[in-house]
């Protein structure tokens, strides 16, 4: 197959790039400064002179807070850039699309299922929930991907964040009542490798992936503090206590259950997974 992976400047991106050395297929990796997926001209034309026939969609406006006031850019690169993949696409191809776990409210009592309703509570959720939508709506084939709380070696994100704070500073305030698990993009960059090789003919489903456990963000940065033994103390500060221009779900874990039977897959705890990736950010 010849398999275009969007959004490659970013954590999961590059975490497929170095993870899909070994596959026997042809990948293209574009960023938005090669490939804007804003642009239908631009991206049929790159599906047709590459003859590409499987796209896995990384490329994401992520900035939760600037979202609120930039909608529209959210819209323009979350949900139009994901039509234009489509109808690039055409009825020959098939994708993997990344969402997130803020497309639902965070009122949830116990782990969502790809069965929920949906109800996203800030502007990047929303722009999240076009995107499927479209995805849904279209005749494409493959799945979506619901994630949270994604880090990496690569890019910018919360594990690296407090690795850099926790050698600057003696002492760090953490929401503590928000709560949900932790996915190191390595282990869903092979879960992504290893779906290419799945039958989606004639069908589309939605999975939900995230490392095993759950956890807070207070406890998250804990951990990571404990792990990459830095004298930093964290201490639990509520959400109302810390504001943000978006509202975050207070409660995302998802139910992992359909991709492991469906897949068989052995999803890693999330503390081992993060032991792995501050390693890789120490070396």
């Amino acid at each position: 197959m010849n398999i275009l992976v969007t959004g490659a400047s970013g954590q999961l991106g590059a975490e497929i790039q170095q993870q899909s050395k070994q596959i026997n297929h042809t990948f293209f990796f574009e960023n938005s400064k090669k490939l804007d997926i804003t642009i239908l001209k631009d991206v049929k034309n790159y599906i047709k002179k590459n003859k590409i026939n499987f796209v896995i969609n990384c490329a994401a406006y992520t900035s939760v807070d600037k979202a609120e006031e930039e909608i529209e850019k959210a819209i323009e690169i979350n949900a139009k850039g994901v039509k234009n993949l489509i109808l690039a696409l055409g009825d020959m191809g098939k994708m993997i699309h990344i969402s997130t776990d803020y497309v639902f409210d965070g009122n949830a009592k116990v782990p969502l299922k790809e069965t929920d309703g949906t109800d996203p509570i800030n502007a990047y959720g929303v722009s999240k929930r076009l995107g499927e939508e479209y995805f849904l709506e279209s005749e494409v084939e493959g799945v979506i991907i619901r994630t949270s709380w994604l880090y990496s070696s690569f890019g910018n994100n919360f594990v690296k964040t407090m690795l850099r704070l926790g050698k600057e500073k003696s002492k760090l305030q953490v929401v503590e009542d928000q709560i949900g698990s932790p996915t190191y993009a390595r282990d869903l960059a092979n879960v992504c490798l290893q779906l290419l090789e799945s039958d989606f003919s004639n069908k589309q489903e939605i999975y939900h992936y995230s490392n095993s456990g759950v956890t807070s963000w207070f406890e998250f940065a804990k951990e990571i503090m404990a792990i990459a033994n830095l004298d930093c103390e964290v201490l639990p500060i509520k959400s109302e206590d810390y504001k943000t221009l978006a509202k975050r779900p207070y409660f995302s874990v998802m139910d992992t259950t359909k991709i492991k039977e469906d897949f068989n897959l052995n999803i890693p705890f999330w503390k081992d997974s993060l032991k792995e990736c501050i390693n890789n950010c120490q070396n």
